[in-house]
């Protein structure tokens, strides 16, 4: 799933690329009968409502909480994005065609990625321009939820609501840190990390690559990490969250970025998926490993990220 980073490599493109930029027409295939009286565009009728809302309207900027991508439009109205499991969102050359079976599909109509990139071709939702160029969200499962707002009250969305506080902004410091974690002292650390409600944008991949990089064990309860540690892990916080973001996001699955392209931060992994290679912290002699922790994996150094207890 794409974490704080790779929702920001996409909300810097989006401003980079689309800002200004006069929404045409919107198309999906997501619409099912299992979706009926759902708030998105899954459920066919709130789909006719969103086409409806968002036809004329420019893009003002694009802005992010937590995991969801904002893209604030001209008639007040704030586009969310959660692109779950597997989506990500491109902007390019299109063109709709239907296939042999009858239905419909989108092609980038250019070569390079957006086009030859076998992760770039799930399109499931297309807003189309008035320049004769689209923005696309290619998810190959289907799990991505879009959905609409007004800008004015976004945070009081059922979508944002019950959001934590964001890591990277200046304002959150160790204690904001201290006091967001501690509203869940008996939880393992990886897990209160990664939840949205105590601190936002933070999953698996970034959790294991914090912890490692303070000398936290992922199973430690937030009540036992020694109080020293506590700026430790606010650095390693800012410092891994900043890198994922200067390196394009992390490419390991199914991100891209939205010229279709590749991040490079899973050529930076010290512990995510690294199971059985040697510590990388300079004279440690650990070795990585992987336990499960509530349905999904930790990867940490068996040396210096001991239990304290």
């Amino acid at each position: 799933m794409p974490e704080l980073p790779e929702v920001q490599t996409t909300v810097n493109g989006i401003n980079e690329r689309l800002v200004g930029l006069s929404i045409k027409d919107a198309w999906t295939d997501y619409g099912s009968r299992f979706h009926i009286n759902k708030d998105n565009i899954k459920d066919p009728a709130y789909f006719a409502y969103f086409r409806k809302s968002v036809a004329g309207a420019k893009i003002r900027s694009a802005s992010r909480r937590g995991k969801n991508v904002l893209i604030h439009l001209s008639n007040g109205k704030t586009i969310i994005i959660h692109m779950k499991m597997t989506g990500h969102i491109m902007y390019g050359a299109y063109e709709k065609k239907k296939s042999a079976g009858g239905k419909e599909e989108w092609i980038a109509t250019e070569p390079g990625p957006l086009r030859d990139d076998p992760f770039n071709k799930f399109l499931h939702f297309v807003l189309c321009f008035s320049n004769g160029k689209s923005m696309t969200l290619s998810d190959m499962r289907k799990f991505a939820k879009v959905t609409l707002a007004d800008t004015d009250r976004i945070e009081e969305s059922l979508h944002l609501s019950k959001h934590g506080p964001e890591p990277l902004e200046r304002s959150f410091g160790v204690k904001e840190l201290k006091k967001a974690v501690f509203r869940k002292p008996n939880g393992p650390v990886k897990t209160v990390l990664m939840n949205h409600e105590v601190v936002s944008g933070i999953g698996n991949i970034y959790s294991d690559e914090i912890l490692w990089r303070a000398g936290v064990h992922p199973l430690e309860r937030v009540n036992d990490v020694p109080l020293k540690k506590w700026p430790i892990i606010w650095k390693a916080m800012k410092e891994t969250l900043k890198k994922g973001i200067d390196f394009g996001g992390d490419s390991m699955s199914d991100y891209r970025n939205i010229e279709g392209e590749r991040g490079r931060f899973q050529e930076k992994h010290n512990a995510y998926r690294k199971t059985g290679s040697r510590c990388a912290k300079p004279g440690c002699k650990g070795t990585i490993v992987r336990i499960k922790l509530g349905g999904r994996s930790a990867h940490f150094c068996d040396a210096h990220q001991k239990l304290s207890k």
